[in-house]
């Protein structure tokens, strides 16, 4: 896994957008997504203590003792997705093998998911009685036929995204970003995220995708208003979860990363929309560099 991650500050003046912060790894991981192998830019010794940690949880719990000071930086947000990136991933194998079935139910596969393999009501598209499920709990195979997705990347606006690299083969790709400005008093937010993979048929599918806007009170950091949309979604009962994620107005934002775990756990929730969620947690840290470059 390769993972790249910047802020950029687009001044008012029209002037070329700023590069305030980035970062990268690279990391190898195990069939039941152990970290086997991690290097960061910038280098970070401390990181050497994740080795043999599990994504999930786990992994969330030991960055954050790790290197907890980096919360707001592109390294943290980057390493914090990791759980995330790494559950979907097997995904592209449904796309490239013949024998997907027989993969999935490998014991290694199968434990790598939920609890030890058991899926039920992990989120709202594996509550009990969903299509995504097998019998025993297992998570079922059958994906709805994934969408064609074009190039996130836009000639009119080249700066919009970090160079990414061409993909080919089985690979996936989560993509992320978060646009922050001021509007008077209010902190105006568009996110959007996708998770999509190559196609052996060529170009790109995508499995998961959201667009979310939010509205939040500068001075108090608090959520005023969220529309999450949903966009591409492998489950009938997935979008669900998007009027849920209306149970956030109220919170902090910059306590997201805990706060949406609590408010919208199990089947109240998405796995992938949690994580864009969670990601607004930074808005502040964004939010001060905006009063800074104005004067503010």
């Amino acid at each position: 896994m390769e993972a790249v991650g910047r802020d950029i500050l687009t001044p008012a003046d029209g002037s070329p957008p700023v590069v305030l912060d980035e970062a990268s790894y690279r990391l190898r991981v195990s069939p039941r997504r152990e970290i086997l192998e991690l290097t960061t830019s910038p280098a970070d010794p401390r990181t050497a203590g994740l080795i043999g940690v599990r994504a999930g949880g786990e992994s969330r719990r030991q960055i954050a003792a790790i290197a907890g000071d980096r919360i707001g930086t592109p390294l943290y947000q980057i390493l914090d997705d990791f759980a995330g990136a790494s559950l979907v991933a097997r995904w592209i194998w449904s796309q490239w093998l013949d024998d997907w079935e027989t993969f999935a139910k490998n014991p290694a596969q199968q434990q790598s998911h939920g609890r030890n393999g058991n899926m039920v009501d992990i989120c709202v598209g594996f509550a009990q009685g969903s299509s995504a499920l097998e019998t025993g709990g297992t998570r079922g195979q059958s994906f709805n036929d994934p969408a064609q997705v074009g190039s996130l990347e836009n000639s009119e606006d080249p700066d919009g995204w970090h160079a990414m690299p061409v993909q080919s083969g089985p690979a996936m790709r989560r993509a992320r970003r978060i646009d922050v400005w001021r509007d008077a008093d209010l902190l105006m937010v568009d996110a959007a995220f996708q998770d999509s993979g190559t196609s052996p048929k060529g170009g790109r599918r995508g499995v998961h995708e959201y667009r979310v806007y939010a509205e939040i009170e500068a001075k108090t950091g608090i959520l005023l208003t969220l529309q999450a949309l949903p966009l591409i979604l492998p489950f009938a009962e997935c979008p669900g979860a998007s009027v849920k994620a209306a149970r956030m107005v109220g919170h902090k934002v910059e306590d997201f990363r805990e706060a949406v775990v609590d408010v919208l756990p199990g089947t109240l929730g998405c796995t992938h929309l949690n994580d864009v969620l969670r990601a607004l947690a930074d808005v502040p840290v964004l939010a001060r560099e905006l009063d800074q470059s104005a004067g503010l």
